[in-house]
């Protein structure tokens, strides 16, 4: 048998190795375009697989007013978030664990905040109780009295007064991309595992919010 000249040998294996290469990239392809990367790289966190039933259940009631939020596919645990009640002392997230909690992050020079808040206020007065509550945070960072005022001037009456000077909370969120601007908003379940998170404001007394908190506090 003759052998091969070098050029050929050598253009024999270029070959080669773009046909392997073109597999290896239409197999990438194929794995982002049906999820198979993105299961193998974010598994469920084990302390919140029971919440992906739940959120599965949650997914169709993103919708109308509360359509913007985004239900978490793979519920994971959110990093023990820390402020401050009315009283001045030290809370975190965890202290809530037990009921859903709505976490929403405001402040006084946030409009949409503003404009969201007696929503949040009437949400609260409707379903707040032991199985649920809404934690609003204010992230003021100059003139701390402002909010208590403006709470006061425009009639909350149902929320309770939760505050983070330092807006660490803000960061501490944005750090695992679930904060991006204000007002945000976590739906997050008795174990602390998020079940959905909202960049922007809602109307959350609405028909459509009232349903989607219902099923995720097991009352619908």
């Amino acid at each position: 048998m003759t052998d091969l000249p070098d050029t050929t040998r050598s253009t024999k294996r270029r070959r080669r190795m773009i046909a392997i290469g073109a597999l290896v990239g239409a197999t990438a392809g194929l794995a982002a375009v049906y999820g198979i990367g993105a299961m193998q790289s974010n598994p469920a966190d084990p302390a919140c697989r029971a919440s992906a039933e739940l959120t599965a259940r949650l997914a169709p009631l993103a919708r109308g007013e509360v359509a913007a939020i985004n239900i978490a596919s793979t519920p994971s645990r959110l990093p023990d978030l820390a402020f401050n009640d009315a009283s001045g002392k030290p809370v975190t997230l965890a202290d809530f664990r037990g009921r859903t909690v709505l976490l929403n992050l405001w402040a006084t020079w946030c409009v949409p905040c503003r404009k969201e808040m007696p929503a949040l206020d009437a949400l609260q007065e409707k379903l707040g109780g032991e199985r649920f509550q809404v934690v609003a945070v204010n992230i003021d960072t100059r003139n701390l009295d402002k909010p208590r005022t403006w709470l006061n001037d425009v009639g909350i009456k149902q929320l309770g007064y939760y505050a983070d000077p330092s807006a660490k909370v803000f960061q501490d969120l944005k750090v695992i991309g679930k904060a991006l601007g204000m007002p945000t908003t976590l739906l997050v379940d008795p174990n602390g595992c998020e079940l959905g998170v909202l960049a922007g404001p809602a109307e959350w007394a609405s028909d459509d919010a009232l349903k989607l908190i219902e099923a995720a506090t097991g009352r619908s």
